[in-house]
């Protein structure tokens, strides 16, 4: 029974906490890595693009509940979503044609692409700020559980609870419905091919006839929708600040790069990498100790190996630690 209390409370505390935070980051991860791959160059304006995308959908999502409309027991922000997607393409289509299409044609370093993307960030950041605020909002709606912890103990007789929140099951849900698609979309249709050839090899998918404006632009509406999705599903879960979507960007940057920058596959990887490690080292584990050690053996302190407020202390020591020993990553993306 112990070793069962055991297990469910780490499953509580650490494997959905974690499974949630690893899919938020590797949606994160992929508009990282598209952008990377398509443009070469890495998007610090990723975060706040994500901001924008769910403030938008916030507001969407306020005026359908003021006309009543809902989807029951799950959250109204599903149905505003596309309002955020559609306005997050615009805002990046338009950041692109004013801000990275010169530099394009230019052909500058991807460092000047990198300048200027700090700069659209601090933009983003002071339009979210001015529009919607500094504080957190809440609009999560609809149930707020599948499961709570008293259910979960009336029905197994354990002492540990598990909850899993609505928000959580969602996240899962639609990561791996949007990660099918977009797999999917990359391998089979004529756009895909057409996108992942100008990554391999820019020149020679000019010489074969792929229009690079609309690789371009695909590539933008790709990553508008990853980031509004990705922004949304982490303001559900948690809350939405605009603050927190700055920070978020260590991260993101992280799980692309230990995934290996470039490689889909390697920033899905790389999100749960990440994920899964911030919240294991922060973990207090002195419950879960106390369940499978004798009476004798129990500990007096939480071991905790960080605390929480270290979480992205994390993110940078792994990034930190893959540059050095293997800068392409997991699955050998672009040397950084």
């Amino acid at each position: 029974m112990n070793f069962l209390n055991a297990i469910t409370l780490i499953g509580n505390y650490l494997f959905i906490p974690g499974l949630t935070y690893g899919c938020q980051l590797a949606l994160g991860a992929l508009g990282v890595t598209l952008i990377y791959a398509i443009l070469r160059y890495s998007n610090f304006a990723h975060g706040e693009t994500m901001a924008f995308g769910t403030m938008v959908t916030i507001f969407a999502t306020w005026g359908l509940q003021k006309l009543g409309v809902s989807l029951g027991p799950l959250p109204t922000a599903l149905i505003a979503m596309p309002v955020g997607i559609l306005m997050t393409v615009v805002l990046c289509l338009v950041s692109d044609r004013v801000v990275y299409r010169y530099h394009r044609k230019q052909r500058s370093d991807p460092v000047i692409f990198l300048i200027a993307s700090i700069g659209v960030m601090f933009l983003y950041n002071g339009l979210i700020r001015f529009v919607i605020g500094p504080d957190d909002q809440i609009f999560t709606d609809g149930e707020r559980f599948i499961i709570t912890a008293r259910e979960f103990k009336t029905l197994t007789g354990l002492k540990e609870g598990l909850a899993f929140k609505t928000t959580q099951g969602i996240t899962i849900v639609v990561t791996a419905v949007i990660v099918a698609a977009l797999f999917w979309f990359l391998n089979k249709t004529r756009t895909g091919k057409s996108m992942r050839a100008y990554s391999d090899n820019e020149d020679l998918a000019l010489l074969s006839g792929i229009n690079p404006d609309r690789v371009v632009m695909v590539a933008w509406i790709l990553t508008a929708a990853l980031a509004t999705i990705a922004g949304t599903l982490y303001g559900l879960d948690k809350s939405f600040k605009p603050f927190t979507y700055l920070q978020i960007l260590l991260p993101i940057f992280a799980a692309a790069i230990v995934g290996g920058i470039g490689s889909p596959v390697g920033a899905i990887a790389g999100g749960f990498v990440i994920a899964f490690s911030e919240v294991a080292v922060t973990f207090a584990y002195r419950k879960f100790v106390s369940y499978l050690a004798p009476e004798s053996w129990q500990p007096d302190g939480l071991l905790q190996l960080l605390s929480t407020d270290y979480k992205f202390a994390v993110s940078f020591s792994i990034l930190v630690i893959v540059l050095l020993v293997r800068p392409t990553g997991i699955f050998r993306g672009r040397s950084i």
